[in-house]
């Protein structure tokens, strides 16, 4: 089994910033790709940055120029920096990760729980 340590979700202000973190542990070999997801109520799931499986990252647009994401290999965790906050960022964001289980030969999809970041004045 994979587990998930998400935190840093909160209410926010409009122009404020959180951090999220991520923190996988359990049956882990390796880790191809992690990153952070988003869905606000009646809308599909989308991506909001991540580390692809060739180490790039990925954004969404609406992402690139306030979030950052980055990463700490060593404790198998992501990061997700949003600063300029506004309330279209409002959602539940999740943590995914593309993981190869210890003793295993494939790889598995992961999410996590989800920590809720809402924006509003």
């Amino acid at each position: 089994q994979v587990q998930f340590v998400e935190s840093g979700g909160g209410l926010v202000q409009p122009g404020g910033s959180l951090r999220l973190s991520c923190a996988a542990s359990g049956s882990i070999f390796s880790i191809s790709s992690m990153g952070w997801y988003r869905q606000a109520p009646g809308e599909q799931r989308e991506l909001v940055a991540a580390f692809t499986s060739g180490g790039r990252t990925s954004y969404a647009d609406s992402a690139k120029s306030r979030f950052t994401i980055s990463r700490d290999n060593a404790k198998n965790t992501v990061y997700l920096q949003m600063n300029s906050l506004k309330p279209e960022d409002t959602a539940m964001y999740y943590c995914n990760a593309e993981i190869r289980n210890s003793g295993s030969s494939t790889w598995g999809n992961y999410w996590g729980q989800g920590t809720q970041v809402t924006v509003s004045s």
